[in-house]
């Protein structure tokens, strides 16, 4: 018989290594492919700058992050939050950080969530594959941290500060949001003989008031008219093309962006990840005490805990804060875990392709090829809206009249999956504003689009503060201008 890997709360580092060599074999057993772990034990205080520096170990100075903790600090002590029992971020190796006074029960808990489940999630789901680099990331964290702390010697703290400050308030805007094709070289080599004969050819006295890194760049955006318009990262074409910033704004500029676009697929998957990792610390935690590695009163904590996780309170519950995506993803991914291995009349109608397959093959493809969006619209089955108690409403704006239009029932469910999906539609949440034309050869006044859906406009004076940042890195007048989703002018 199996002797139990711990029998009481207290843990030690022996424990520990013991304990997650039992959770990585049965991590690999069930074919999950995650990073390998580094574990780091750090106490209350240390969690908390965690959360305000994005769980980032080097992580450039900045007021906000300051703020932030400080907001969490005065939380935790006066009770009205808690704190994670980890923090895990996408590297390789997968760094976890567990919270020193856990038990060794949650120790375990901990171990099977961030470093099986999350970490699994970061190696294999596309978004991560394709717009992270988690080998590099730790790396390029130390050089942009030395390299703002070098500005600021340099140019003064309030100089980068101001910079910064802009550069934030941007920041959900300076991301590339489709993958653009790979130029090969031969073609590359090509298209800067073009560019230099261009400006040969077309050369004009008021290049030489621009800065000379960015001359070349913004001749090339003159020649049809519009240049390289639409751009939906601002903070690239800014990074490129403004007329004002010095070499080191230009590369503070390029560290946010960068930045940016490492955090864009965790705001696109927090759902899915979240209810996969859910489910690898709950299917590891059960078969570690079926084959007696943890004990009987460890498995009731570690359920008493999970339970707590994955609670969605009801709607007229004081605590009640929308959908817990920890408890839709999971209810969602056991729920597929469970057509897999006993299908009913209803998943055979709703799910042929996930019916009697290998649960783990079809969770594992599940979690490479889908994000939060395209999850629920295509995997939220008739039973977890039961579960939930989902339906959605019709509004009649003429007398702001409400009725219940779908439920779970065959005509309803297809409606309460788009409905449900457009919510995490980051579209939705993020306004799509682009660059659509800069008067190069007069004023270099900027002029930026918002793309509106369903007539919903920006808030005005959210968007004059925004406008005034964008100032700030252009040095000209900006202009926001709306269109529908057709670009038609509004």
């Amino acid at each position: 018989m199996t002797k139990p890997l711990f029998t009481d709360s207290e843990w030690n580092f022996e424990t520990l290594e013991k304990t997650w060599d039992v959770i990585n074999d049965i991590g690999k057993e069930l074919g999950f492919d995650y990073y390998d772990a580094q574990i780091e034990l750090i106490s209350a205080e240390q969690m908390i700058d965690n959360y305000s520096s994005h769980a980032m170990p080097t992580m450039y100075n900045h007021w906000s992050f300051g703020k932030t903790f400080i907001q969490n600090e005065q939380g935790y002590k006066t009770g009205e939050s808690g704190l994670a029992y980890e923090v895990v971020i996408n590297t390789n190796p997968s760094i976890a950080y567990l919270m020193e006074n856990n038990s060794m029960t949650m120790q375990a808990l901990v171990l099977a969530h961030a470093s099986v489940g999350h970490s699994t999630f970061f190696k294999t789901n596309y978004l991560f594959r394709d717009w992270s680099d988690a080998d590099s990331i730790l790396d390029y964290l130390k050089f942009a941290k030395r390299y703002i702390t070098k500005c600021e010697e340099q140019h003064g703290e309030e100089a980068v500060e101001q910079l910064l400050d802009a550069c934030h308030s941007l920041q959900r805007h300076g991301v590339d949001k489709y993958k653009k094709p790979n130029i090969q070289k031969e073609t590359e080599r090509q298209k800067k003989k073009e560019e230099l004969a261009y400006i040969e050819a077309n050369f004009n006295d008021i290049w030489r008031t621009l800065p000379e890194e960015v001359t070349q760049e913004l001749k090339m955006s003159s020649t049809d008219g519009k240049g390289v318009f639409p751009e939906e990262n601002l903070l690239y074409f800014i990074e490129k093309h403004s007329p004002v910033l010095k070499t080191w704004q230009r590369e503070i500029v390029r560290i946010v962006r960068k930045i940016s676009q490492y955090f864009y697929p965790q705001m696109q998957t927090s759902l899915m990840n979240e209810g996969f990792a859910c489910l690898s610390h709950h299917t590891i935690m059960t078969m570690m005490w079926e084959r007696g590695h943890i004990t009987e009163g460890s498995y009731i904590e570690f359920l008493k805990s999970h339970s707590g996780v994955v609670y969605q309170p009801d709607w007229d519950n004081k605590h009640y804060s929308g959908i817990n995506i920890y408890a839709l993803g999971y209810a969602m991914m056991s729920d597929i875990k469970r057509m897999c291995i006993a299908p009913d009349e209803e998943d055979l109608k709703w799910f042929p392709q996930v019916c009697n397959t290998e649960w783990t093959e079809t969770i594992k493809n599940i979690v490479a090829n889908y994000r939060d969006e395209s999850f629920v619209l295509q995997f939220l089955s008739p039973k977890v809206i039961r579960q939930f108690k989902l339906f959605v409403l019709k509004i009649d704006e003429r007398d702001n009249h409400y009725t219940v239009g779908d439920t779970h029932d065959d005509d309803g469910i297809i409606e309460v999956r788009k409905a449900l999906a457009a919510h995490y539609d980051l579209s939705r949440r993020i306004p799509q504003i682009e660059v659509t034309h800069v008067d190069w050869d007069d004023t270099r006044d900027l002029e930026l689009t918002h793309f509106t859906e369903n007539d919903r406009l920006l808030i005005h004076k959210e968007a004059r503060r925004t406008a005034e940042y964008v100032h700030i890195l252009w040095g000209h007048r900006v202009r926001i201008v709306y269109a529908d989703m057709n670009g038609d002018e509004l």
